[in-house]
C-alpha cells in the first residue's frame, strides 16, 4: 500500500465508532471504510480474527454480527456501528475456552492455526441456529452440516 500517508486527512476521515464487542461495550475511532479485521488486530488487539485472502474466500475473519457468520476482511468498520460483534476470544467465558475451544485443543484440531478461528466461529454459528431445534434434533441436524463432533467424546 505505498499511499502518502497525510495525518490531517487520516484525522478527518476517523469517527467515534461503537458497538458491542464480545459483550462489552466498545468505541472506536477509526475510518468507516476500514476493515473490521484490521481494526480488530491493529487498534483493538484481538488477534484472534486472522487475516488470510483478504477477499472473503478463506474464513479465517469470520465473526459473528448481530448472529450471523460475516467475513470481517469485507464488513466496514461503520457497518457494524450499533451491532453486536463476536470474535474468537469472545467464545470463552470467564477465561475458561469453550467446549469445541477445548476440543481443538486437545485433539490438535488447531494445524497451523491460519483458519481455527474461522472454524471456531462457524461452529459457533451453527450451535447457536440449530439450538433452538431442541437436543435431538440439533445433534442430527449438527451432524449434517458441521462433522467436528467427532472430536470429543464431551462435546
Amino acid at each position: 500500500m505505498n499511499k502518502p500517508y497525510h495525518p490531517e486527512i487520516a484525522n478527518a476521515l476517523e469517527h467515534s465508532i461503537s458497538f458491542r464487542l464480545n459483550g462489552r461495550e466498545q468505541t472506536v475511532i477509526a475510518e468507516p471504510a476500514a476493515r473490521s479485521a484490521n481494526v480488530l488486530r491493529d487498534k483493538l488487539g484481538l488477534t484472534g480474527t486472522k487475516i488470510g485472502c483478504n477477499a472473503g474466500d478463506c474464513g479465517a475473519c469470520t465473526v459473528l454480527l448481530d448472529g450471523d457468520q460475516v467475513c470481517a476482511c469485507l464488513t466496514a468498520l461503520g457497518q457494524v456501528e450499533g451491532r453486536t460483534v463476536t470474535t474468537v476470544e469472545g467464545l470463552a467465558e470467564n477465561g475458561v475456552m469453550s467446549r469445541l475451544q477445548q476440543a481443538f485443543h486437545r485433539h490438535g484440531g488447531a494445524q497451523c492455526g491460519i483458519c481455527t478461528p474461522g472454524m471456531l466461529m462457524a461452529d459457533g454459528f451453527v450451535e447457536q441456529k440449530f439450538a433452538s431445534l431442541g437436543a435431538g434434533n440439533f445433534g442430527r441436524a449438527r451432524r449434517r452440516v458441521v462433522p467436528l463432533h467427532r472430536l470429543s467424546k464431551n462435546y
